[in-house]
């Protein structure tokens, strides 16, 4: 047994264990595998173990690595804030991007993504303790963005994603991520609202991503359904591929 395989084996327990103490099903979360800065022989040997979800921040590396595991049925997910710039290449060769937080990055998105492919997978990034450095948008400014994704082309949002600072215990995580959890249900049920019978954005709202290696259990409590472990599964990151 490989070391990844032996990491994946103790998270997927841990993400078990989590489930159970919330009264969850295990199905209801998903381990988001990432991914960078680590080689692609590293993402090779979890597919190797039955993973298949992958998260990256740097997009270079990320076609890079995608390039190289073009024969794997692997799933990528962009976790890292988009530039402008950036946009494009997630939208063209992405399933999913997490960390949208201005309808300009969405719109470019929409317009970029090709016709041949699937809607691409988006989540509003929230930022919950209102630091001015970190990436997301304040709580109350979710559901205008998320009804304005939702009437874009080529997009399906998702959900809502959320990396708050890291707290003394795992229950000042909990409240935090419980902050999130509220945000995300009275976007959904707003959206629900609003919507046609049986139509509607709502229908896809379904992901609550937050919760990482040192946090999954707290975050799982408060109803993540998205997991991003990173740490847990490949050790230290390495420098940023280039």
């Amino acid at each position: 047994m490989t070391t990844v395989e032996t990491n994946l084996n103790h998270v997927r327990r841990q993400i078990a264990a989590a489930c159970a103490a919330a009264g969850r099903s295990v199905q209801e979360v998903t381990l988001l595998a990432v991914s960078k800065t680590q080689p692609a022989a590293v993402v090779r040997a979890a597919h190797a173990a039955g993973q298949s979800a992958f998260g990256e921040n740097y997009v270079q590396e990320a076609l890079a690595k995608m390039d190289e595991l073009a024969d794997l049925p692997l799933q990528w997910h962009c976790i890292g804030p988009l530039q402008a710039n950036k946009t494009r290449a997630v939208a063209e060769r992405f399933d999913w991007a997490h960390a949208i937080d201005r309808l300009r990055i969405a719109e470019r998105l929409s317009a970029q993504r090709p016709e041949h492919l699937p809607p691409l997978n988006v989540c509003i990034q929230v930022n919950v303790d209102g630091g001015p450095s970190k990436s997301g948008l304040p709580p109350h400014e979710a559901l205008p963005l998320a009804r304005a994704i939702a009437a874009l082309p080529r997009l399906r949002l998702r959900g809502l994603m959320a990396i708050p600072e890291p707290q003394p215990d795992d229950a000042a995580a909990r409240a935090v991520f419980a902050r999130v959890a509220a945000t995300f249900a009275q976007v959904r049920a707003a959206l629900a609202a609003e919507a046609a019978p049986g139509q509607g954005a709502s229908a896809d709202f379904d992901t609550l991503s937050m919760g990482m290696s040192a946090d999954l259990a707290p975050a799982i409590a408060a109803g993540s359904t998205l997991v991003r472990v990173g740490t847990a599964l490949f050790g230290a990151r390495q420098r940023p591929l280039k």
